[in-house]
């Protein structure tokens, strides 16, 4: 369901969820999660895809949301585990994977750090009816952590450790999120740079030539030195 009156528009999404469920999820809107929600990212999908190991069975009946991150978490002595927060990672990398993963998976949400660019939407996203969320800013490990209702199951834990390994957890209203993606394949951030880099542009208008020409310094973005 969503919000309205001015805000940011705000939707509740049960796991597994339809491609259905995401028609209505527009570039920028606020997504919180209900259900189970697993990792996956480069040693689970090496092990997977490369190594032809087998998912868990039913995965995507249980979930079909896959979260790039780094659980902070815990194996206790009789066993079972503690999550305490989970802090997402850049999911740029992870591209030469998801053709595959999409298949094998049959992932509908991916989540991570950063987005990806609307040319990988595009192209690995919309044939699966599937959306990418971000989280938001740095340091919201701990606020995802109040979302966590626990641990249903790990897997692969002793061949990939901690961070690599595949988390199955539960969660509840499990936020927030910001939707980079649509079914389109649109970019929230490839939209939102384009509109920083005209302002950009005009901050140059006009400027004097440096005083000083110090190393880098120009009033030619050509030239600067970032």
């Amino acid at each position: 369901m969503g919000t309205g009156s001015g805000k940011l528009k705000t939707v509740s999404l049960n796991l597994p969820v339809t491609t259905e469920d995401l028609k209505d999820i527009e570039i920028g809107t606020v997504v919180y999660l209900n259900g189970v929600v697993y990792t996956a990212r480069e040693g689970v999908y090496k092990k997977v895809i490369e190594d032809g190991e087998q998912l868990p069975a039913h995965l995507h009946e249980t979930s079909n949301a896959n979260f790039h991150c780094s659980p902070a978490a815990t194996r206790n002595a009789d066993g079972t585990y503690n999550v305490g927060a989970m802090t997402g990672t850049a999911s740029f990398r992870f591209s030469k994977w998801l053709e595959d993963w999409f298949r094998i998976s049959k992932a509908k949400i991916i989540i991570g750090k950063g987005g990806m660019s609307s040319a990988d939407y595009k192209k690995y996203f919309v044939p699966n009816g599937a959306i990418y969320l971000t989280t938001v800013g740095y340091g919201t490990g701990a606020l995802l952590g109040r979302g966590i209702k626990g641990i249903r199951d790990v897997h692969w834990f002793d061949e990939l450790g901690v961070a690599q390994a595949m988390w199955m957890v539960e969660v509840e209203n499990f936020g927030p999120f910001i939707a980079d993606s649509d079914l389109e394949g649109n970019s929230l951030f490839e939209r939102e740079n384009a509109k920083i880099r005209e302002g950009v542009d005009k901050l140059y208008e006009g400027t004097k030539e440096p005083a000083l020409h110090r190393y880098g310094e120009s009033n030619n973005r050509g030239d600067e030195v970032i």
